[in-house]
């Protein structure tokens, strides 16, 4: 298989894998802390915002090539396995993923208020 054949397959997995912790997020019985880090962890993945914004050459995709799957990882270690392994069987059957306009506002008005407290301690700070 080409080299790109396998990121695609690997871009798939990674994405049934972001899915599931989505799903894992909603799961009660699912301990706190790590229902709590699977929805940053997805927050992360679907937010237009970057830790280092695209258009920074080869550091730009790296925080996606790197945290994304990073932070999947230990998602996936802090959730029960038979929990897990529902999650993932109902996300590998889902055709169309549902768009969460919602999330997508939510995520941006809390980068853009991270952004705006920002400011004010460096403000306050000079």
């Amino acid at each position: 298989m080409s080299k790109i054949g396998r990121l695609k397959r690997w871009a798939q997995r990674l994405r049934v894998e972001i899915y599931a912790l989505y799903l894992v997020y909603k799961d009660p019985r699912v301990p706190w802390y790590a229902r709590a880090f699977a929805a940053v962890v997805v927050a992360y993945a679907f937010s237009p915002i970057d830790l280092i914004p695209d258009p920074i050459p080869v550091l730009g995709y790296l925080d996606d090539l790197v945290i994304i799957p990073l932070g999947v990882a230990l998602a996936i270690k802090m959730v029960p396995p038979r929990v897990l392994a529902e999650c993932r069987e109902e996300a590998r059957g889902v055709e169309d993923r549902p768009v969460g306009k919602v999330a997508a506002v939510v995520v941006v008005a809390v980068w853009i208020s991270l952004a705006a407290l920002a400011v004010w301690l460096v403000a306050r700070v000079l």
